[in-house]
């Protein structure tokens, strides 16, 4: 199982010089993804910004928005753009995720009708695919840079309703679950992979899990005051997700034999502080 990590961009009030720490010390540990979380009505980082910041001071590490509200990004020709930039800018790093999301308020701020936001994914993967091939789009030819990645940037989504899944299954490169925890993800794994065998997918599924953590002696503190706040929307969620966060060392190894032993193939751990002190901590618990 490979073992990324999240950069603190959804942490309020993180500088800068943070983000860019965080960034080359996980290229520099080993970790195989350095990922962003998508929000809209929060005090975060826009995750291609972030991405793009992390691109330029890492060398192999894999760059991965797991997840970006790609409904929200309604132009889906710049949306297609700016992901292959990023691609191409890192070298064929990126890995798109992409989720139709939940939240209203994000949807209300962003002038997008929530209705139809799963139909309006499929049709931003298909279209953005076209303009990653070259498709002519005017005088000039098509919209461009090819990315590095042939083909574009490998696609992951999320969701866990049986459509959402059986969206992945079809048009994706892998599906992300949650950060519920690994009983979440067990449920969401085997009805993907079943969905994906289903679509006559010629080679194996891929899963990966979002699991949040936090460690040292105030590790509590941190994932309740952050988990509390950032999924303070929907209060009964925010309860199931911090249940299932891995706070402490003892817990974090449960939730890693867990996710390995339920065939998850890569997890990527999102931080509950910006402290670089947690990226350090973490290295020193798992296995690179």
């Amino acid at each position: 199982m490979e073992i990324g990590v999240g950069l603190p961009s959804t942490i309020k009030d993180v500088p800068g010089e943070t983000l860019v720490e965080w960034a080359v010390e996980a290229d520099r540990a080993g970790f195989s993804s350095l990922a962003t979380l998508g929000r809209l009505v929060y005090d975060t980082y826009d995750g291609f910004v972030a991405l793009s910041a992390a691109a330029a001071v890492t060398e192999r590490i894999k760059l991965v928005t797991a997840v970006l509200l790609s409904p929200l990004h309604g132009n889906t020709a710049l949306l297609a753009k700016q992901a292959a930039s990023l691609d191409k800018l890192s070298g064929g790093r990126l890995v798109l995720g992409m989720a139709a999301g939940s939240r209203p308020d994000d949807f209300k701020a962003a002038g997008v009708p929530m209705k139809g936001r799963g139909v309006l994914v499929e049709n931003q993967i298909l279209e953005a695919r076209r303009i990653w091939a070259g498709e002519r789009r005017g005088f000039a030819g098509g919209i461009g840079p090819t990315p590095t990645s042939p083909g574009g940037p490998s696609i992951m989504l999320g969701g866990h309703s049986p459509k959402a899944i059986e969206r992945a299954a079809r048009l994706a490169d892998s599906w992300i679950s949650g950060g519920g925890g690994v009983g979440m993800f067990k449920g969401g794994a085997a009805a993907f992979r079943a969905a994906w065998e289903q679509a006559g997918r010629d080679k194996p599924a891929k899963v990966v899990a979002l699991a949040y953590y936090s460690l040292g002696p105030r590790a509590e503190e941190h994932a309740d005051r952050y988990l509390s706040d950032y999924y303070g929307f929907a209060p009964p969620y925010a309860q199931i997700v911090l249940r299932g966060a891995a706070v402490g060392e003892a817990r974090l190894r449960e939730t890693l034999a867990g996710l390995e032993e339920a065939g998850c193939d890569e997890v990527l751990l999102s931080p509950c502080s910006s402290d670089v002190n947690q990226l350090k901590e973490l290295r020193e618990v798992v296995d690179l």
